[in-house]
Formats: C-alpha cells, sequence, structure tokens
C-alpha cells in the first residue's frame, strides 16, 4: 500500500513539475514566422530559437514555423504578409519595414549609436528608453509591433574600388535596402544609390549595373558577393538592425502571458545575440580572406570617419518630414536614449 502512495506521490510530483515546466495551458497556437535572411543566418537563427523557446516554455502548444529567405517571398513581400495577418511575424529589418512603418528610418540614420558596446546599448534602450515604446506605437498604426531591437553587426561597403573617403565615394553606384534616409544618407556621402531587393545584388554586381553594396559582413559572405568586389570598407556610421515584428491583431488576441514572454524573450536575446553575431561576422570576415586572396579589407581612420559623420549630420532634418507621423518625437526619443544609454555604460 505505502509502495502505491509513494508513486501517487511521485505522479502528482512529476505532474506538477510538468505544469510549471510549461508556461502556457491554453489552446494551441499556431504561427508563421518569415525571417528576410537566408538558413542560417541570423534572422533565420534566432527565429528559429524564438520558435524553439516558445514551443518549450508551452509544453509544445505554441508552434512557429520558419520560413527562410525566398520560401515566402522576396524582402518587401514578407512584410507585408505580416501587415496582413498572413503570417503572424516577420523578421525584417530597420529599412526595409520602413514601407510600412516609415518611422523605423530612424535606425537608418547613420552615425547615431557608439561604435563600441552596440547590443548593451541596445538593450539599455529596450528596457529604459522612451524609443522602442513610441515605435510601436508607430507600428502599430500599421497593424505591426515590433518586439525588440537587434544588433546585426555593423554594415560595409563592399566595392569594385578602394574606397578611404569620402572623395572614393564620389559617383559610386551603390545598392542599398528600401528606405529613404538611407538614399539620403549615402547621397550625401557622394554616391549614387540604387534600393535593390536582396536576391538581386549578386547579378547586378556582377554584370556591372552597380558598383558596389552594403551589408554586414555575414550577408556578404553567405550571398558571395565577396566573389564579385574587390575591396570592403567600414564607415563606423551604420549598424544592421533586426526587427523581430508581430501582426497586432495576432498578438493582442494572445493571452497576456504569452505576450509577455515573446517580448521578454526578444528583449533578453539582444545581447546573446550580438555576441552570437560578433563572432560570426569574425568568421565570415576570415571565410572571405581565405577564398579570395586578393580582397581587401579597411577600416576607416578618425579623420575619414569625422568627414563622413559631418554630412551625415545633414540627413538628420530630414527623418521629420520622410519618418511620418511622431518622427520629430521618436528621433528625439532615440537620441536621448542613446546618450542616456552610452551614460548609464559609462561609453565615451
Amino acid at each position: 500500500m505505502k509502495k502505491w502512495i509513494l508513486l501517487l506521490a511521485l505522479l502528482i510530483v512529476c505532474s506538477a513539475n510538468g505544469i510549471m515546466a510549461a508556461g502556457y495551458t491554453g489552446k494551441t497556437i499556431k504561427a508563421k514566422l518569415a525571417s528576410e535572411e537566408i538558413e542560417g543566418d541570423f534572422m533565420t537563427v534566432w527565429g528559429r530559437n524564438f520558435a524553439g523557446h516558445m514551443k518549450t516554455w508551452s509544453g509544445g502548444k505554441i508552434r512557429i514555423d520558419v520560413y527562410p529567405y525566398g520560401t515566402l517571398g522576396a524582402t518587401g513581400d514578407i512584410n507585408e504578409l505580416a501587415q496582413m495577418g498572413i503570417v503572424q511575424f516577420v523578421f525584417s529589418d530597420h529599412a526595409w519595414i520602413s514601407t510600412f512603418a516609415p518611422q523605423a528610418q530612424a535606425l537608418a540614420l547613420n552615425y547615431l549609436f557608439p561604435y563600441e558596446k552596440t547590443p548593451e546599448v541596445l538593450d539599455w534602450m529596450a528596457r529604459n528608453g522612451k524609443f522602442l515604446p513610441l515605435l510601436e506605437k508607430a507600428f502599430r498604426n500599421k497593424n505591426l509591433v515590433p518586439l525588440s531591437i537587434m544588433f546585426e553587426g555593423w554594415q560595409w561597403v563592399s566595392s569594385k574600388k578602394e574606397i578611404q573617403s569620402m572623395d572614393d565615394m564620389k559617383d559610386v553606384k551603390l545598392r542599398l535596402m528600401s528606405s529613404k534616409m538611407l538614399v539620403e544618407n549615402y547621397k550625401a556621402f557622394g554616391a549614387s544609390p540604387t534600393p535593390m531587393t536582396y536576391g538581386e545584388v549578386y547579378s547586378a554586381l556582377q554584370m556591372g549595373m552597380i558598383d558596389a553594396q552594403v551589408n554586414p559582413l555575414f550577408a556578404a559572405n553567405s550571398m558571395k558577393f565577396y566573389e564579385v568586389q574587390d575591396y570592403f570598407v567600414q564607415l563606423k556610421g551604420e549598424p544592421f538592425i533586426g526587427i523581430p515584428t508581430v501582426n497586432r491583431a495576432f498578438f493582442d488576441r494572445l493571452p497576456n502571458s504569452v505576450q509577455k514572454e515573446m517580448r521578454r524573450y526578444w528583449i533578453d536575446a539582444i545581447i546573446p545575440a550580438g555576441r552570437w553575431i560578433e563572432k560570426r561576422n569574425a568568421s565570415d570576415l576570415e571565410k572571405m580572406k581565405a577564398a579570395k586572396s586578393s580582397l581587401k579589407f579597411h577600416v576607416l581612420d578618425d579623420q575619414a570617419t569625422a568627414a563622413f559623420a559631418s554630412a551625415a549630420e545633414t540627413v538628420y532634418p530630414l527623418y521629420v518630414d520622410i519618418g511620418g507621423k511622431g518622427s520629430r518625437e521618436i528621433l528625439d526619443a532615440l537620441i536621448k536614449d542613446i546618450a542616456d544609454a552610452k551614460k548609464a555604460l559609462d561609453i565615451p
């Protein structure tokens, strides 16, 4: 009899532990997440991490299928699918999603973020700042909700000719993401910018339609852009920031506990994901060097950086017109958040 009592007690404990392990005990939730990047790259990897976490947290009741770049359409398409609710999540960047929420282009302004400890700055902003809540307000007007702001490394310019100063940038036909602010940024640097979807870049470089492109190092390696380029330069001005985003109507129907866990996951992921991508970018740099020994990588010196930064500042006022409703408040909040984060984190 005692054995049965002990066994029953053990079953009760195991059952209780199972309930505690699952943070959600409601109805099964199925969703789709469209990633802007190919299999193995940042957005898809961390999208899958998110899906795995929510499945575990919910005891298998929240199931999110992740679709890498190209499986559900191009970069612009997947943002529209999320806005319409055809997919529930999209992991996009600050530029491509600005077609639907132009306020996100505040993150496209160059030379606002410190070059060091960028993930820590974004983490501080997401937890303590006013920028992300204001951005969410703007996104919600477009049936979207941003869940975090993620660092994917610094943007590099790859080109056919060497760029070491603003003079070298003059009239360079340069591909960038679809953002009016990015176009104005690179015009200010003297380039001739051309927005173009991700999947078209390699062939455009190969055929000479463009001379250069802007992307973080992992993208240049994954998409083999280095094969048709000779130089890479780090301007120190533009972090590549991903915005995991959810359809507002879908999100608002979720139980409060699920909403909180999704937000918590993505904000807690900012720093570890930032560390992951820093290692990945460093590794991909070495892979590109090994694959093409003639490649040259250059980081701007302080004098050249100052010239680019000065030109970038002339573009800031344009954001108020381009950024849409509430853009002044959003820009002021972004600048203040960054300053407050630097102070809190003791960044010069």
